[in-house]
């Protein structure tokens, strides 16, 4: 079993744990060791039953090839943040895809990419590192979506369409097709 820990310890990382749990039903192949936070009001605290195993430091003394991580971070220049502590720790990152996504053998994705339930992806899509999608998103074909980017509950993006690096698409936008978007922005407030 691979042994897996969450970077982060807010709603998001519960969420991230959710699609653990979702994938080792269908067949045991992740150990949760637990989360990571810099808070140290959250140390030693429980999430749905997994322990916050305290900040950065307890890295020091695991062997860091025996496990991998992923980042649980909502706000995208947070993320990008914690991610690079990561990436300085020499951690790997994994992408987890929840059972229920729909995703066609024509797509690529980065590292530390997080799928929820309830996604689909058709054609010739390319995903950068330490996306996140969530709930019942829609990904239309030939579309690249840049690293760090959160594509949020109920987003449908047509085809042709490039949302560069760190962007946030809100709850419920519509991105027509053809459109490129540019780094940093937010789409709906």
């Amino acid at each position: 079993m691979q042994k897996v820990v969450i970077l982060g310890a807010g709603g998001l990382a519960r969420e991230v744990l959710d699609i653990f749990l979702a994938c080792n039903t269908l067949e045991p192949k992740y150990e949760i060791l637990g989360f990571i936070d810099e808070n140290p009001l959250m140390h030693d605290k429980y999430l749905n039953g997994f322990p916050v195993l305290g900040g950065f430091e307890w890295f020091a003394g695991i062997d860091r090839k025996s496990i991998q991580v992923i980042c649980a971070i909502g706000n995208p220049v947070n993320r990008r943040k914690v991610v690079q502590k990561a990436l300085d720790l020499g951690l790997e990152f994994c992408n987890i895809i929840h059972p229920a996504a729909v995703i066609t053998p024509f797509v690529t994705l980065g590292k530390g990419v997080v799928i929820t339930a309830g996604c689909v992806f058709t054609n010739q899509i390319q995903v950068g590192n330490h996306v996140y999608f969530n709930l019942n998103s829609t990904i239309g074909h030939d579309c690249i979506i840049d690293d760090f980017c959160n594509i949020n509950p109920g987003v449908h993006i047509s085809g042709n369409v490039h949302i560069k690096t760190g962007c946030d698409i809100g709850t419920g936008a519509v991105i027509i097709q053809g459109v490129t978007i540019d780094e940093w922005s937010i789409i709906g407030l």
